[in-house]
């Protein structure tokens, strides 16, 4: 899953593809890249980041949505927003990617009222306060029990379980150390039949082990990355493309010789 910011503050390439043409080309690139599809964010969700206006937001992310209709990868549009959840479906986006997990009852009727699959995300708090010391008992099986009941509320509410994705929410309501136990604990988080999606690429964890700066973590991302597919991502959202295809072709191609 390539990822196109179209906000001016996202914590890595905020303002880089801020444009309607900027972010079409990017999206274009990266499905040249090998991206199997495309992740547009109007708003941004890094810690600390205020809320945009529905109004706002429609206006960055629509119009570069339908600029991609003639692309042969799905579109994913990650908001928040039932009325904006309501109006990508309506402009053919083929998934949501919700850090709400679907928890506000307008949010689950329009995607129960479409065909589209739906990301369902885990986190503590809000961007504005979600890293203010974050706490768990054990962050493997919280995250797992809270996962596991918001795709029984959405199986419940009428979305069929094979729409479903479910994201840990690396970073979001998390220290270091969580980050890293919900990665060695990949295995476990997601419920049965449900596909799991893992987004670590550049994150501020990279950071605190790298010491890097945002646009200079590629290689931790991509490492993040292989060991998610390695304890059982089935997908990963990232910046850099290209060098997480190759890196992933690479681990194919010993997992095929293997067999």
């Amino acid at each position: 899953m390539g990822v196109v910011n179209v906000t001016p503050d996202s914590f890595s390439d905020g303002g880089h593809f801020y444009s309607v043409t900027s972010a079409v080309a990017h999206a274009r690139q990266l499905i040249e890249e090998g991206a199997d599809l495309i992740d547009i964010g109007g708003e941004s969700t890094r810690p600390g980041a205020a809320e945009v206006t529905v109004e706002e937001e429609r206006r960055r992310v629509l119009p570069v949505l339908e600029a991609l209709s003639d692309v042969n990868v799905p579109i994913s549009v990650d908001t928040r927003k039932p009325a904006l959840m309501r109006e990508a479906v309506a402009a053919g986006a083929s998934m949501i990617n919700d850090i709400e997990a679907l928890q506000s009852a307008e949010s689950v009727e329009v995607v129960a009222g479409s065909a589209v699959a739906v990301c369902l995300m885990h986190k503590r708090g809000t961007p504005a306060n979600m890293q203010i010391a974050p706490r768990y008992d054990n962050a493997v099986t919280e995250v797992a029990k809270f996962l596991e009941e918001r795709v029984a509320a959405a199986c419940a509410a009428g979305v069929a379980r094979d729409r479903l994705l479910v994201d840990p929410g690396f970073g979001f309501g998390k220290t270091l150390q969580h980050n890293l136990q919900l990665l060695r604990g990949l295995a476990a988080i997601a419920p049965h039949g449900v596909a799991l999606l893992a987004g670590l690429s550049r994150k501020s964890m990279l950071g605190q082990i790298t010491g890097r700066a945002e646009n200079r973590r590629v290689f931790g991302s991509v490492a993040a990355a292989l060991i998610a597919a390695q304890h059982g991502a089935h997908i990963l959202r990232v910046h850099d493309v290209a060098a997480t295809r190759d890196a992933l072709e690479v681990l194919q191609a010993v997992r095929a010789n293997s067999a």
